[in-house]
């Protein structure tokens, strides 16, 4: 043996093969246990930013509702019932709240009076108000248009937007508090949305910024293709309306009509939901 040899390198080794593909296993499965975590994390914190999102909406809808004594009115167009395709005026309650929301540039820009859908608004359709996108949504934007992520509340029953809807908003509406008569902490403003089909701007007053609570939350086109039945408006522009829903697990965040958001389960009593989307029908409800 060499002099320069360590006496007991011989009792020296490294690890076997077994041992380290027994490491690497064990290390898979507690990354495996950790990412959920992460991503639960994750989601908590994009609730979290949705949630102040939609208190900021309310805020603004109360400041609107301070000056002018009465909410935005849902939709402002010269007819009715309002389709969903890029024809008429179509001003949503989205954009008469900007003053409120630090969005006095993009107000001014917007020529109500051109429409929604005219070439002189196209700046501000493509402007993304970032109050209007839930963090969890996949949908903020396309190349032509910015979308919203929450829409104004018709009614309770699945029935075209126009001028005898039963809820918050509605076409030409001027809804004051005092016509809440059910209370403005049973009633839902706004909430959540996950379908946009032709991605209409946050500037239309159409089903893209109003929906209710005829349907159930997160109850859309493909739950209603598995019962067999084919929902109007499904393939093609229509007065078809439609629910609320989320990309967050088991329900949707609601704003109230007294300036709260609470998180309603899709699990939520179907008549008590229905209830909750209009504004003076006399049922009474729990919140709980």
């Amino acid at each position: 043996m060499s002099p320069f040899t360590p006496r007991h390198s011989r009792n020296l080794r490294g690890f076997t093969l077994v041992e380290l593909l027994v490491v690497i296993a064990i290390i898979g499965i507690l990354v495996g246990l950790l990412l959920p975590a992460v991503q639960a994390a994750r989601e908590a914190a994009r609730r979290s930013s949705c949630s102040n999102n939609m208190m900021q909406i309310g805020i603004a809808m109360h400041h609107y509702e301070f000056n002018m004594e009465r909410l935005p009115p849902g939709v402002v167009d010269d007819q009715g019932p309002i389709r969903y395709e890029p024809i008429g005026k179509h001003v949503s309650w989205t954009v008469h709240i900007l003053p409120f929301m630090e969005e006095q540039v993009a107000f001014d820009k917007f020529d109500q009076a051109a429409g929604a859908y005219a070439p002189a608004n196209q700046p501000v359709r493509e402007h993304r108000v970032p109050v209007y996108n839930c963090p969890s949504s996949p949908l903020m934007s396309s190349d032509k248009v910015a979308i919203s992520s929450y829409a104004g509340c018709t009614g309770g029953i699945e029935a075209p937007i126009d001028a005898k809807n039963g809820g918050v908003f509605y076409l030409n509406s001027a809804t004051k508090l005092r016509d809440i008569s059910d209370g403005t902490t049973y009633t839902i403003a706004f909430s959540e949305i996950r379908e946009n089909r032709l991605l209409l701007p946050w500037t239309s007053g159409s089903r893209a910024t109003l929906r209710n609570t005829g349907t159930l939350i997160n109850f859309g086109a493909k739950d209603f293709r598995t019962q067999g039945v084919k929902p109007e408006g499904e393939d093609k522009p229509s007065v078809y309306v439609g629910g609320f829903g989320s990309f967050h697990t088991g329900g949707a965040q609601c704003g109230f009509a007294d300036g709260s958001v609470r998180f309603l389960s899709q699990s939520t009593d179907t008549a008590a939901y229905s209830s909750m989307g209009e504004r003076a029908d006399g049922m009474l409800i729990s919140v709980d």
